[in-house]
């Protein structure tokens, strides 16, 4: 056993939205935090070559499947938001409500703190206003979506969201983390927290991996951020054995057409949409990199295809799936899709398809499944309390595990409330503390 730290207020293990949230708030008011990210913190550059170790390492940032299908997330400072497409999808207020937790306030403050709101017209590429056009046509409740993007820095033609915005006009957790710093807070990356130390029913530090050492941090408040996978597998090792069980991980593909002269195929993803909520079904228009669409198409044995990226509208259909399956204890997933995964995913296919054809797209074809936003692997109401609190004295969970159910929408603003609720709870509660310790002193 290596370096112990101690001098901390709070250890945030992950760097993602909820955690980079809990420690910028915990930071600004004066709280030491240590955070530990398993991932780099190198500079942000917009590349594919520089996004491979981030997001598509096996057995590490992508996992498989019994039925073969990638479940993809981010090992990085940000977590996911460095990959993710800037879309601000509202949070779900009153399902929250219905669990007792309550984020109106904090998703209001959200609003004021980020740049929330949909592309102007002049930055609607060719690919995105021919999805809306055709959709709106043809009947469907098509919209510009609400995006975590400058305008006034965003690029027309540009599909480097996924890569991790180098112009500074997509928002990631980033932001948060480098404020929590400018505020006092101490960043480790490449640190792979193990366990949390519990002592006597209280957490009391974190034993971590970092530069082929074992070290131990110590604080009298702990909050795993550590995403949908990582956290349930910390909880794990700690003595919180029912994490990971039962959860949702949002399957999704991709329909492309080609429409001539629509243009390059670069376009910022995700800029209009609809969603079937009943059907629990999205639709958005999705311009690809286009690396990642030769890999989409190599994958489905679309030669041809791969190498066409001119004159391509992608279409991402994203479903609601059932609660199901397990994460093993290497970090593997245990879920298959049901049979009405299938069909959802079918019918917004179908969908697509007729968006596409209306806009007069031919060669119209699919991609294979992928998975994103693992999320339910620590429920409230299950494994925490409406505080994020588990059974565990000063030990919080704060990411999309903690979701009570399956939802289908990006999670980020979500996260992003719930991390600011937690926050405010974690200093009421020490301020609390504080007076009883005065009182104490003046006795």
């Amino acid at each position: 056993m290596k370096e112990q730290k101690t001098d901390f207020d709070a250890i945030v293990v992950g760097s993602g939205p909820g955690g980079a949230t809990v420690a910028k708030d915990l930071a600004l008011s004066g709280k030491k935090v240590l955070i530990l990210e398993w991932g780099d913190n190198d500079p942000k550059k917009g590349s594919f070559l520089k996004t491979i170790p981030r997001a598509f390492v096996p057995g590490k940032s992508v996992v498989m499947t019994q039925q073969l299908l990638p479940v993809v997330r981010a090992i990085t400072t940000g977590g996911s938001t460095m990959l993710f497409c800037a879309t601000a999808f509202d949070p779900p207020i009153d399902m929250l409500k219905r669990y007792g937790v309550d984020i109106s306030v904090e998703a209001e403050e959200m609003k004021n703190d980020l740049p929330i709101a949909p592309l102007p017209d002049e930055l609607m590429n060719t690919g995105p206003q021919a999805f809306l056009k055709s959709a709106r046509d043809l009947g469907y409740d098509a919209h510009k979506l609400n995006k975590f993007i400058d305008s006034s820095k965003c690029r027309k033609e540009c599909q480097l969201c996924m890569y991790g915005c180098p112009f500074g006009a997509k928002w990631d957790a980033r932001r948060f983390v480098e404020l929590a710093m400018e505020n006092g807070a101490e960043l480790i990356a490449r640190a792979r927290v193990q366990k949390v130390i519990i002592e006597n029913g209280k957490a009391v530090g974190v034993e971590y991996k970092h530069n082929m050492g074992v070290h131990r941090a110590y604080a009298p408040k702990i909050i795993i951020a550590a995403g949908g996978i990582g956290s349930p597998l910390i909880l794990r090792q700690s003595g919180i054995k029912e994490a990971g069980y039962n959860f949702f991980f949002d399957p999704l593909i991709y329909v492309y057409g080609k429409i001539k002269g629509l243009g390059n195929g670069k376009a910022v993803p995700m800029s209009a949409g609809i969603h079937f909520a009943e059907d629990g079904i999205v639709l958005t228009d999705f311009n690809l990199p286009h690396m990642l669409k030769v890999a989409f198409d190599l994958e489905v044995l679309k030669v041809r295809q791969a190498f066409s990226y001119a004159d391509t509208l992608p279409i991402m259909i994203k479903v609601r799936d059932e609660l199901g399956g397990s994460v093993s204890n290497n970090g593997w997933v245990n879920k298959r899709l049901t049979r009405e995964d299938n069909q959802k995913l079918d019918k917004g296919a179908e969908h697509a398809r007729r968006i596409l054809l209306n806009a007069g797209a031919t060669d119209i074809y699919r991609s294979y499944k992928v998975a994103a936003h693992p999320g339910g692997t620590v429920k409230i109401g299950d494994l925490v309390d409406t505080n994020l609190k588990t059974g565990f004295d000063n030990l919080y969970v704060c990411d999309c595990s903690v979701m009570p159910q399956e939802w289908g929408l990006p999670p980020t603003t979500s996260i992003i409330a719930l991390g600011k609720r937690l926050a405010k709870h974690l200093l009421a509660a020490d301020s609390v503390s504080e007076k009883q310790d005065r009182i104490a002193a003046a006795i």
